[in-house]
């Protein structure tokens, strides 16, 4: 039987080093430290067969001669502390990589992500230490109840009119655009009044999230379908209205049920992914919608002077609510900004990806 090197993959974080040696059903293992040297030997069936194996690694940096291994079917697993937290620009003290070792990018982080790693587990056992020492909320279940109710009726609304609007499109065809508000208002105006919970659920603290955003986006909405399109029958039959309410309720069937499961403490990878990816189109076409809605009316509100403002006697009769208009497309758009900032935070946080890099 003759002596041969194996297959080893290497990862860090901070305080460790891991290594995994591909050397299945492993035997008469020596895996040691000494002089800042680890020294492995071991018999098992490795990349050429059955045989004895052994490698040596002098690391860049010092290290703790106490080593934990781990052997199971197909591998060795082996941890490796660091005399310093530090982060190693390489693992070998020789410059040049030894042609046995390689990165191992399943458990692969840079630094910056390392170190957002080791925050997250010391915020994890924070939280647990805290959860620990704190009186669990006895209402916690009906809250969750509440919420879990909340996002179904939600979600069963928004995907009526994401259904109806659907089938009514391929059925007439661009027919449908001309009588969308006479067909899924009263939906949609139940779906969004009901959405003015958005907004008092986290005052009341009932979730942990910030009252900017979600005001925000409630106040637009029911701007747009209660003063826009709600008060002016001649806005009710244009084509626009059919792209606001199916980008609305696009969005928001994926977003209720992402909820829903959050309420009952579970995550589908896909939804996640969905809920934190689909808006990146779908929400600056809403807010497009919105404007070319808001757009289309100035001209009427100009015509009918309904919601024009009383003037002073001097400065002429009425001011065109056209003008309050016109800065609400300011707004509006500032809006898009802000939201868009929230989001794309949130979302780097749920969908962070471990970035690989060569040895």
């Amino acid at each position: 039987m003759q002596t041969l090197t194996p297959h080893v993959y290497w990862a860090q974080r901070h305080g460790e080093i891991y290594l995994r040696v591909e050397l299945s059903d492993a035997q008469n293992l020596t895996i040691r430290v000494e002089e800042n040297t680890l020294t492995f030997r071991g018999q098992g069936h490795g990349a050429k067969g059955e045989n004895d194996y052994e490698f040596s690694l002098e690391f860049l940096k010092p290290v703790k001669p106490e080593v934990s291994h781990r052997s199971t079917q197909r591998q060795v697993n082996i941890t490796v502390r660091k005399q310093e937290h530090d982060w190693w620009d390489r693992l070998t003290m020789q410059e040049r990589k030894p042609l046995f070792l390689a990165p191992d990018f399943d458990r692969w982080l840079d630094e910056s992500d390392a170190e957002l790693e080791l925050r997250e587990k010391e915020e994890k056992l924070n939280r647990i230490s805290v959860e620990s020492r704190t009186r669990k909320d006895p209402y916690l279940g009906l809250k969750k109840g509440y919420l879990f109710m909340y996002n179904l009726v939600q979600f069963l609304g928004f995907s009526w009119i994401f259904v109806n609007m659907t089938v009514r499109l391929f059925i007439l065809g661009q027919d449908s655009f001309y009588d969308t508000f006479h067909t899924i208002a009263d939906m949609m105006f139940f779906c969004q009044l009901l959405a003015v919970l958005e907004v008092m659920n986290p005052a009341v603290g009932l979730v942990k999230t910030g009252i900017v955003p979600p005001m925000i986006q409630v106040f637009g909405r029911n701007f747009i379908l209660f003063i826009i399109l709600g008060s002016l029958d001649d806005m009710q039959n244009k084509p626009v209205v059919f792209f606001v309410f199916y980008l609305w309720s696009s969005i928001e069937i994926v977003r209720y049920p992402f909820y829903m499961l959050a309420c009952i403490d579970t995550k589908w990878k896909l939804l996640t992914w969905l809920r934190y990816t689909i808006w990146i189109p779908l929400y600056p076409l809403g807010v497009i919608a919105e404007a070319v809605a808001v757009i289309q009316s100035m001209p009427i509100f100009d015509e009918t002077k309904l919601l024009s403002i009383p003037l002073p006697k001097g400065l002429g009769s009425r001011l065109s609510f056209s003008y309050v208009l016109h800065l609400y497309l300011v707004l509006m758009f500032l809006g898009l900004f802000l939201n868009f900032r929230h989001l794309y935070k949130q979302r780097r946080k749920q969908l962070r990806t471990k970035k690989r890099k060569p040895y």
